[in-house]
């Protein structure tokens, strides 16, 4: 669906914004209340109205969390001039402190894989029974029984 441009006094109402920007009208909703973007208009029955501005806002939002990262990264990034050569020096920050985490995650991923190859060895389907599915109880047997429920490893986004 094209949405023609709307006169300057107008603008887009979230489902047409949610077109352009190639996000959901939950999405744009849930980026308003964590303060990523803030539609100024109104139309006359008060719903928000989206400029062009907001749209390539919303943009760069899904790209930004596209490449995984967390809402307070983007909100970062989205605070810095393009043409400031200080906003420049956070940019290149910012974004080696992602790699940081894409990396880190790149290790985990990997060793879940290896610990995925191994379970998945454990069986060929000849047996009686799953060897796969009895390892995952003889681990679960292991896991430490306590009150408190177990958080997982701390995420970045």
């Amino acid at each position: 669906m094209t949405v023609a441009n709307p006169p300057a006094e107008q603008g887009y109402r979230i489902g047409e914004a949610a077109t352009l920007s190639g996000l959901s009208a939950t999405n744009i909703r849930y980026y308003e209340k964590e303060g990523l973007i803030a539609p100024q208009a109104r139309g006359d029955n008060s719903y928000r109205l989206y400029t062009d501005a907001d749209v390539h806002q919303l943009r760069f939002i899904r790209l930004c969390r596209a490449m995984d990262m967390s809402l307070d990264e983007v909100r970062e990034l989205l605070a810095l001039d393009l043409r400031s050569k200080a906003d420049c020096a956070a940019a290149n920050v910012a974004l080696d402190a992602h790699l940081g985490h894409v990396r880190e995650r790149l290790r985990e991923l990997r060793a879940l894989e290896k610990d995925l190859i191994a379970l998945r060895s454990c069986c060929d389907g000849s047996d009686a029974h799953c060897h796969i599915i009895e390892a995952l109880h003889a681990r679960a047997d292991r896991q430490p029984l306590t009150d408190a429920p177990r958080t997982p490893a701390a995420r970045h986004v």
